[in-house]
């Protein structure tokens, strides 16, 4: 017996029938007007590509807006759930608890949240809730002159939108993420859903617009991700959400945690004494030093520093930015205890201490992939390599306190000659083993030809620095931990230079 439909869930869903949209941008100038949304920044636009060669040449139109996720990305990764889904399907945000750390950004494929440069929020399209909840439509919808937006409910088998889904042929954008969007195109040329498709204007002279320093949409190079002649005619700034301080502050964590790491995985195979002063003094120094410095790099990126304790208050469990923080917090307290206690109970501590000391090594590869908009940060490699990373860094810090002490110079000058060899070879993997998407090769190509080349190739060569360590003095070590920075550095706004919208 079929459903009734007062019995039915709603599952609010958006229809744009690009074959009407005009590209007036009425949408965009009454979702600004509707929500106050500041200038130079837009909750939905109107994004243009040129198709074709003249004569046969054609304007396509995107309006471009949140997807409204079944299984949003950025619900999943806001550790204060100031993202949420609605009962009704509609993906809401509360600007009272966010904390402005930009992962619901980093983790949208559609490059639809912002931060509002007035309130520095994280906000987006919200089906203009507070309109649905009286019974009216969205702001856009309303003023469309051609009838191009259309709104519904999908379960609603006599809804305008729920006949168009599923018995006309529809297309959603990225579908590879299996976000599973409920925002559905009807007629829109793949040169518009695909953000690569379409080539860079020639000297990035974009229609009324310019695209600045942030992401440059479109292929650059005059390379085309299209067999179609495509070049984009208009697009709006984006910015990349994670700027160098996520650079500093994965370094810093690889050092926090390879100090420890690396001293009781010597100190295990019998190279190093629970009772040497490296290991009861400098490790924990330099670990519960560079820790802090870690939470203070974390905050500092914050757009509301002031309530970073809502990731511990009001935590989303899913987000690893939680699960980070509580991962840091263990490794902190075992540190702590480890400053304070004889040989003895530090071979204790130690049980705990290194499961938690790796984790602090690689969670950040959680926390990466978790942003699935970033197809350079999804390859398995990245646990494995960021553990490297932590003994690279672990080694080379400790180094010059081992000549100090007199303790163990062999054995870490050996450590940090291997730690370098694994994170050459785990960068030589990176940049030569075949990519399976389109972004993560041009995010390779950003990384190594494009923006960002200088930091990565200076990266290499002081990484290879360390490579001397058995041969020469504690001095390698600094090049070493500066290389790192430098990977660290090329990797993560790589990751970000590809356009998504």
């Amino acid at each position: 017996m079929p459903t009734q439909l007062s019995e039915r869930d709603t599952s609010w869903v958006k229809v744009i029938d690009q074959t009407r949209c005009i590209g007036c941008h009425a949408c965009t100038t009454a979702c600004k007007s509707e929500n106050a949304v500041p200038l130079g920044v837009t909750r939905t636009y109107v994004k243009s590509v040129d198709v074709g060669v003249w004569p046969l040449a054609r304007r396509a139109f995107q309006v471009t807006r949140c997807n409204q996720c079944d299984d949003a990305p950025c619900v999943a990764a806001c550790p204060t759930s100031a993202m949420y889904r609605r009962a009704d399907g509609i993906v809401d945000f509360d600007k009272r608890i966010c904390i402005g750390c930009k992962a619901c950004i980093a983790a949208c494929p559609y490059d639809a949240i912002f931060i509002n440069p007035e309130d520095h929020s994280a906000e987006k399209c919200n089906f203009c809730a507070h309109r649905i909840d009286i019974g009216l439509e969205p702001a856009c919808v309303v003023v469309c002159p051609t009838e191009a937006i259309l709104v519904g409910d999908l379960n609603d088998p006599f809804s305008k939108v729920a006949r168009i889904v599923n018995r006309e042929p529809v297309s959603v954008r990225r579908p590879e993420k299996e976000t599973h969007p409920k925002l559905f195109y009807k007629g829109a040329h793949q040169a518009t859903l695909d953000p690569i498709a379409a080539r860079r204007p020639a000297g990035d002279l974009y229609m009324w617009s310019e695209q600045g320093e942030g992401v440059r949409s479109g292929h650059p190079g005059g390379w085309s991700n299209s067999s179609a002649a495509a070049m984009l005619s208009y697009d709006i700034p984006h910015k990349a959400p994670w700027d160098w301080r996520v650079s500093l502050y994965t370094w810093t964590k690889s050092i926090a945690a390879g100090v420890y790491l690396v001293p009781v995985l010597l100190a295990l195979v019998g190279l190093l004494g629970w009772t040497s002063s490296l290991f009861s003094r400098w490790t924990p120094i330099l670990g519960i030093g560079f820790l802090l410095l870690t939470g203070i790099v974390l905050i500092w990126d914050l757009e509301h520093p002031e309530r970073f304790f809502y990731i511990f208050t009001r935590p989303q469990w899913r987000s690893w930015l939680v699960r980070g923080g509580l991962i840091i917090l263990g490794f902190g307290l075992a540190l702590a205890v480890h400053s304070f206690t004889d040989a003895t109970v530090r071979l204790g501590v130690a049980v705990l201490g290194l499961p938690l000391s790796a984790m602090t090594a690689v969670y950040t590869a959680y926390l990466f992939g978790q942003s699935k908009a970033r197809d350079l940060w999804q390859s398995p490699l990245l646990p494995p390599h960021m553990a490297v990373q932590a003994m690279l860094a672990g080694s080379a810090a400790l180094l010059p306190f081992a000549y100090f002490e007199g303790e163990a110079v062999v054995p870490l000058r050996w450590a940090l000659f291997a730690s370098a060899v694994l994170h050459l070879l785990f960068v030589l993997a990176e940049i030569t083993l075949p990519h399976v998407t389109a972004h993560a090769h041009l995010a390779v190509w950003e990384m190594t030809r494009g923006r960002n080349l200088r930091f990565f190739w200076a990266g290499v060569l002081l990484v290879a620095i360390a490579l001397l360590a058995p041969l020469l003095g504690a001095w390698v070590a600094l090049p070493g931990l500066v290389g790192l920075l430098a990977h660290e550095h090329a990797y993560v706004q790589a990751g970000q230079t590809v356009p998504l919208a």
